[in-house]
């Protein structure tokens, strides 16, 4: 919307209505060549999730660089009512991204992690 802006908002390519707790697979109307070595993720419009409880479920989609088709966006009606998207409204944002070339190794042990957090996972920072 504005310059500066990290990501570009994406339409409804169609009207639709998500009752409370159902998900939709929503039609942008768009199709894009991601670059080799991007992505793009769909990232979900804060405005939409906290005035109407709307987000994307699998947030963020990833959009591979080879995928040629339309951009949908699954939204998720977490709120407690009906609400109707209209045609041409910002349902979802599109972040590209630069991906780094990895390599996977098989390997017996990791190397130690440079502070003590060690495999402490879930909850481990307070």
């Amino acid at each position: 919307m504005r310059a500066g802006d990290a990501a570009a908002d994406l339409p409804a390519r169609e009207a639709v209505t998500l009752e409370p707790g159902e998900r939709r697979l929503v039609p942008t109307g768009f199709a894009i060549a991601v670059p080799a070595d991007h992505c793009g993720l769909i990232l979900p419009r804060s405005g939409l999730a906290l005035k109407h409880g709307v987000t994307v479920l699998n947030a963020p989609g990833l959009i591979d660089s080879g995928y040629r088709g339309e951009l949908k966006v699954i939204l998720h009606n977490a709120g407690s009512e009906t609400v109707s998207i209209e045609r041409g409204q910002r349902i979802a944002q599109l972040l590209i991204l630069s991906v780094p070339a990895v390599t996977f190794l098989a390997v017996e042990e990791l190397p130690p992690a440079p502070d003590d957090r060690g495999d402490q996972g879930f909850g481990s920072s307070g």
